[in-house]
């Protein structure tokens, strides 16, 4: 694995979020994205309980050092996107979505930029689509039936967040955004109230709760539930089909992949034997909360090694990514 630390001292990520909202329809739904850049597009996808809003300080970085088309895409149930109460937010849904979203803005040639829950369903498209994805950069995600033992010390809160009691808890005290994401950054303080505040809006009552309650009984746990399990066997099908360069952007002590787990890494690789695993510093799950112009600068970095940006693209700001 290659080391890639750095011990600068980070600024503050931004709270503002000042892009054109844009929608496109996916079946009934309709689905809120942002986008900066022209060329060849970079597609983010961001997890639970987060938004496009998650990618907003990376972004527009990564449009500007690689001459490419930035886009970030609020899952249904998510952000700015439709908050259906009718329909059951399978991994099945999802993942039709994301499919559903690349087709509708005709994006070719794409790289996959996948965070929590847009590891599995980003590369759900990736291993169907194989001639449609040029890179893939991963981070603090899951591809693979997971073990109680993988999550550690929140094993019972996970436990607790898959039954009709934690479910209800979840809506009613809107936990994910109120209790795991502030404990899920190294750096606190960055989550200022603005920032907060922007996280909880589009979640003002328990009905727009639902997708964001559902998907942590969504995760295939010793093969529970069978259709989570079916979804991740399908996915491990279509790896090998994947021959474009994989990164994954590793964190410590990170949440997802720790100490304890890194073994699923090493794993993933003889999987995928393109795969690079880049270290990024201190950070729990929020990476892109905790220091995003480190985020952005690697993805960059990585994409000029494998000649994934516009030769008219400007190099990146090394300030920022500090």
């Amino acid at each position: 694995m290659d080391s890639n630390r750095d011990e600068t001292p980070v600024p503050r990520p931004s709270a503002a979020f000042s892009f054109e909202y844009k929608h496109t329809h996916v079946g009934r739904h309709r689905i809120h994205y942002i986008e900066e850049g022209s060329g060849k597009p970079v597609l983010f996808i961001h997890g639970n309980p987060t938004s496009s809003y998650l990618w907003r300080n990376i972004l527009p970085e990564v449009a500007r050092a690689t001459g490419g088309r930035a886009i970030a895409l609020d899952l249904l149930g998510f952000g700015a996107s439709d908050k259906p109460s009718d329909v059951d937010y399978s991994l099945d849904l999802h993942a039709t979505i994301v499919e559903g979203f690349i087709e509708e803005l005709g994006l070719e040639d794409v790289v996959l930029v996948l965070h929590d829950w847009g590891g599995p369903l980003g590369m759900r498209y990736a291993g169907g689509h194989a001639k449609n994805v040029r890179g893939v950069v991963l981070m603090e995600t899951f591809l693979w039936d997971t073990s109680w033992k993988d999550f550690g010390s929140f094993a019972p809160a996970f436990r607790l967040l898959r039954t009709p009691a934690g479910r209800f808890l979840n809506r009613t005290m809107n936990l994910f955004v109120n209790v795991i994401l502030p404990g899920s950054v190294a750096e606190r303080d960055h989550l200022t109230p603005e920032i907060m505040q922007r996280y909880r809006a589009p979640f003002p009552t328990l009905r727009s709760r639902k997708a964001m309650a559902v998907f942590p009984a969504l995760i295939p746990i010793a093969g529970r539930p069978e259709a989570s399990r079916r979804f991740f066997d399908e996915l491990d099908k279509t790896l090998k089909a994947l021959v474009c360069p994989v990164m994954w952007i590793k964190a410590d002590p990170g949440a997802i992949i720790t100490s304890n787990t890194e073994y699923r890494l090493i794993a993933l690789s003889a999987r995928l034997p393109q795969l690079t695993i880049r270290r990024f510093g201190r950070s729990l799950h929020y990476l892109q909360e905790d220091n995003p112009g480190r985020v952005a600068g690697m993805i960059v970095e990585w994409m000029r090694e494998n000649g994934l940006v516009a030769s008219t693209s400007r190099p990146p700001d090394l300030r920022k990514a500090a």
